[in-house]
């Protein structure tokens, strides 16, 4: 079977072996694909592999020999999945494999605007902040939710869920996203949401950007009704010029890395290969 992985520019960044798929496939792999040459390069394949490449109806069109599309990620929704069930081609991803790294960077970022790393107080005009004893509310209580929830509490800190309590999350000293993007959640962190924020409350997200109304979060850090804000992924990703966050001194931004260590990196590559193992036997590992 020939497979082409479309994107692997923040999967291998040349130190993992393409090992795990070559034992089962023929593949091409390129470091980034634009839409027309994803459809160029997957005219003939049987499979894809994509991290955050977009497939819609279209490229499904064009590429007739296409069985399978390959997830390597969590997140699927840059993939036609209603399509692709009509065209009888299987889609997987990979669950949970970034619990770890996830909530490791969560934690960083927290503790970077709390601890002010890097800075003296002299330097910044701010004092750091002790966590023992401060809320955090934790929007989406999954995997990754549940082990930030198990950091905090260890340093102190007083969890309150969104799904149980909503307000009591909401007006948390620290507010953490990790809930899916889709129909529901989509710009769900608006002036809304923001205006039932405890003042002077840490907003961190490392789900999604598209969680967020930027405009509005922007608002709240320049008013101060957010004190800072630690953010790993934006609603545009790079960010364009205009991005109303990308000039704040109270808004710490991380290049969506959150998954980068090579153990983590390993861990969905070597599951991704599984999957499609599992496809090519019969089976149906992590088909969404």
């Amino acid at each position: 079977m020939k497979a082409v992985f479309l994107d692997y520019k923040d999967i291998n960044m040349g130190d993992l072996s393409w090992e795990p798929f070559t034992n089962i496939c023929e593949l091409e792999a390129y470091y980034d694909s634009t839409p027309e040459e994803a459809i160029e390069r997957c005219a003939d394949a049987e499979a894809v592999l994509i991290d955050s490449c977009k497939l819609d109806s279209s490229f499904m069109d064009a590429c007739p020999k296409l069985r399978y599309i390959g997830c390597v990620a969590t997140g699927y929704n840059n993939v036609d999945i209603d399509y692709a069930k009509a065209r009888n081609i299987r889609v997987t991803n990979v669950p949970a494999y970034s619990t770890d790294a996830v909530a490791q960077h969560t934690i960083a970022l927290l503790l970077k605007l709390t601890n002010l790393v890097g800075h003296t107080p002299s330097e910044i005009g701010e004092i750091p902040t002790l966590l023992a004893g401060k809320t955090m509310g934790i929007v989406g209580y999954g995997n990754i939710g549940k082990k930030v929830a198990e950091i905090a509490q260890a340093l102190g800190m007083k969890v309150n869920i969104y799904s149980r309590d909503p307000e009591a999350a909401i007006a948390s000293d620290v507010v953490s996203l990790h809930c899916p993007l889709n129909d529901e959640t989509r710009g769900m962190v608006d002036g809304d949401f923001i205006s039932r924020m405890k003042d002077g409350a840490i907003f961190i997200n490392t789900a999604r950007g598209g969680l967020v109304e930027e405009n509005a979060l922007a608002e709240a850090l320049r008013s101060g009704k957010i004190r800072a804000a630690g953010l790993d992924v934006l609603a545009k990703e790079p960010p364009e010029d205009d991005c109303p966050l990308l000039e704040l001194e109270n808004c710490l931004i991380t290049p969506h890395m959150a998954f980068a260590p090579k153990e983590t990196r390993e861990e969905v590559a070597r599951i991704a290969a599984e999957n499609l193992a599992s496809f090519l036997a019969g089976g149906n590992a992590n088909v969404i």
